[in-house]
């Protein structure tokens, strides 16, 4: 089907439609290999040589301080105090370099997050080394995955390309995150919360631990409801997470199922500016005139979607230098966004009979009608990723790769008209396919050639094949094969500091909606850093100088398609040219502060469009200045209060500079307190949370779009709060 761009994170909005019901082949598939793998191994108690699961697992796509690679980790303890329904980027927002919004304006729903400027389909996104990220659009939809952050171990953000990972490549962050490692006793946990335009969560959590010193079944449930910041952006989602765990002397094995359904009414045309001023929550979606021409809106235009995924891992010491893992995984999507349609016209429809002349796009009279519309994707994704890893005291190496296919098909219903002909509830009026298949090999090393200095050396390439046939697309049937080499070397100055030099290599094919646009040209970049490590007792730092130089980077022209998806065209030199710096300063035992920011110049260089040339132009939504600060203060040990606070500068949301284009800067603070009881008896602990959001009550605009030379908005909710309620026995 039609992937859809309106107004979004990523100076659009990429909007994929999915669901499904579990797939009953596929879970035999993992349970038959889940147990035939435990058939063939030995029952040793020992299990002590095991390490965690992001040791073996995503060590291909992880990396330490010994890696000449800019990085931020989230583990679970960092997450726990702010995990009361908002979505993962929301959570992250106080890292370096990024910046989020979130469509409804309170973090429910669909969000979005960018890094260094680079908007969501250059972020590569793995879940336990496996591609997240949608092949088409390249876009990530938190959506689909309600609560996940609750399953999550740790995550790590690698700004700029990072290391080598299996997926669409890196253009502007990776995001690697980590499942929940298993639990050696028995536990689990009740969470509810509550706060502001009726958002609610509740989760389930639990495991068995460690059954006979080798196995363990764990899951988890959530259903997550919130009426959103704007009108009817309302938000019904549900989740699931189940993993068996196998533990032996020299092996880890784990099954994993999970997945989400979410109903979402739609929220993605944000408001002209006049609206902006004078209504700010006002909601476009689903207007229409009825027949007495009265002014309604359709209590269904909603996104419906279910995703549901399958993991096999894996993963097997042979010996103190020499361990592997090898996954296999299966993605099942299908769904659909229904639109009411007032006054559309009937061509391309199929056997519709019109009731009345409207205007189209052009102000030509046409047949037309009242109808409402399905737009459908019915996709599969499978395939498998490796890694060999061998080890020793100078010497740190990792070959690897995976191999992943994609399948989707489009398609559209009316499901009613005023008036039809000769059409049946069920048919198609469209019907599109694609398939892409993406492969990669990778080898990458640490030798540390003496004590102080290290070199890092990483190869990669990457064979892309996408086919489609739509009328936006036209017929595509194109192979890429890209080469991307890394290296680095890392200097360690004393215990205390270290410089590390990187340079990485990236090369990107195209999305759906280029094709569409008729831009089908890869991009290239060349990515440099420069950095230093400070580590001591009481101050820890991270301060890094980028620069990241683009060939032909797919920039946002300005101009809308036919059903009004922005059109992006490459932009010969482009650039991103920046420092950040990330700290942790511990004042005393009850004071921390954890400030970060981002100077940065982004550009495009002799920027042309439509023939007219623009000199060198701010790259759209790329901030100058991004900064964040976090102040915890612990008058006890039970009790957690924090201070978050996030700016970000004024950017443009179009490449040409247009005055009507400049998105205001902005500044929001947070306030998170918890207070945790550890009873005797019944609970090992209760916590009670609470979180303000924007307690200055902040007036301001996280994103936005143009259409055409008019601006729009997606403002974010004032003050708003959640308090939750956490039972763990």
């Amino acid at each position: 089907m039609k992937t859809i761009i309106k107004g979004a994170f990523i100076g659009t909005k990429v909007q994929s439609y999915k669901g499904s019901k579990l797939n009953q082949k596929s879970i035999f598939f993992l349970l038959f290999s889940f147990f035939y793998s435990l058939s063939s191994i030995s029952q040793t108690q020992d299990s002590t040589k095991v390490n965690k699961l992001d040791d073996v697992l995503v060590s291909a796509v992880r990396v330490t301080t010994k890696t000449p690679v800019s990085f931020s980790n989230l583990d679970k303890k960092d997450i726990k105090y702010r995990n009361l329904g908002q979505d993962i980027p929301i959570l992250m927002n106080y890292l370096p370099s990024v910046v989020t919004t979130s469509d409804a304006g309170n973090g429910f729903g669909y969000t979005g997050i960018r890094v260094r400027g680079s908007d969501a389909t250059r972020v590569n996104v793995t879940i336990n080394g496996i591609p997240y990220n949608d092949a088409e659009s390249q876009g990530t939809f938190w959506v689909n995955m309600p609560d996940f952050v609750s399953s999550v171990e740790s995550l790590q953000l690698q700004r700029g390309v990072g290391t080598s990972t299996n997926g669409s490549s890196a253009f502007g962050a990776s995001l690697n995150m980590l499942t929940d490692n298993y639990a050696s006793k028995a536990n689990g946990e009740i969470s509810s919360s509550y706060g502001s335009f009726n958002s609610n969560k509740n989760t389930v959590k639990f495991s068995t631990g460690l059954l006979n010193d080798h196995f363990e079944l764990a899951g988890r449930l959530s259903t997550l409801k919130s009426d959103g910041y704007i009108d009817r952006a309302s938000s019904d989602l549900k989740s699931y997470f189940l993993q068996g765990t196998y533990v032996g002397k020299t092996t880890l094995i784990k099954a994993l199922v999970f997945g989400g359904t979410e109903k979402t009414y739609q929220s993605w045309n944000g408001i002209d500016t006049e609206t902006l001023n004078s209504d700010r929550t006002y909601n476009s979606a689903g207007k229409y005139t009825d027949e007495s021409g009265n002014i309604r809106f359709y209590n269904n235009e909603t996104d419906n979607y279910q995703q549901d995924h399958y993991q096999l891992h894996w993963n097997e010491s042979f010996s103190d230098k020499w361990s592997t893992n090898l996954a296999l995984h299966y993605t099942k999507g299908k769904g659909y966004y229904e639109n009411y349609k007032y006054n559309e016209p009937v061509a391309g429809y199929g056997p519709i009979q019109p009731t009345k002349m409207v205007e189209n796009d052009l102000g030509e009279l046409v047949p037309g009608t009242d109808l409402i519309r399905q737009k459908w994707l019915d996709n599969d994704f499978y395939g498998t990723t490796f890694s060999v890893k061998y080890k020793d005291e100078k010497f740190d190496a990792i070959l690897g790769g995976g191999w992943n296919k994609y399948e989707g098909d489009h398609y559209g219903k009316v499901i009613w008209a005023r008036f039809s002909a000769q059409s049946e509830l069920g048919d198609h009026y469209y019907d599109d396919f694609s398939t892409k298949t993406d492969g990669n090999i990778f080898a990458k090393a640490n030798y540390q050639f003496t004590e102080k200095l290290s070199f890092y050396g990483d190869l990669q390439y990457r064979n892309v094949k996408y086919k489609a046939n739509s009328a936006e697309t036209g017929l595509v049937d194109d192979n890429f094969n890209f080469f991307n080499p890394k290296a680095g070397l890392n200097y360690e100055i004393n215990q205390k500091s270290t410089l590390y030099f990187s340079y990485a290599r990236a090369n990107r094919e195209p999305n759906r909606t280029d094709y569409e646009g008729g831009n089908a040209k890869p991009e290239k970049l060349n990515d440099f850093e420069l950095g230093w490590r400070f580590n001591s007792e009481k101050f820890q730092l991270t301060s890094n100088v980028y620069y990241m130089g683009y060939k032909d980077q797919l920039i946002l022209t300005g101009r809308l398609d036919d059903v009004g998806s922005p059109i992006r065209a490459n932009s010969e030199k482009s650039y991103r040219l920046g420092f950040e710096v990330d700290a942790t300063v511990k004042l005393s035992e009850k004071f921390i502060l954890r400030p970060n920011f981002t100077l940065s110049s982004n550009k495009n260089v002799d920027l042309a469009v439509d023939g007219q040339n623009y000199g060198t132009t701010d790259i759209a939504y790329s901030p100058s200045v991004i900064a964040g600060n976090i102040i915890v203060y612990s008058p006890i040990q039970s009790v957690h209060i924090s201070l978050l606070q996030k700016y970000v500068g004024e950017q443009y949301m179009n490449n040409i500079e247009l005055p009507a284009a400049k998105l205001a800067d902005y500044f929001v603070n947070d306030l998170n307190v918890s207070y945790e009881i550890k009873p005797k008896s019944i609970f090992k602990s209760i916590m009670i949370t609470g979180l303000v959001n924007n307690i200055l009550d902040k007036k301001y605009v996280s994103n936005g779009y143009m259409w055409d030379v008019y601006p729009y908005y997606y403002p974010q909710a004032g003050i708003n709060f959640l308090a939750g309620l956490t039972l763990k026995f």
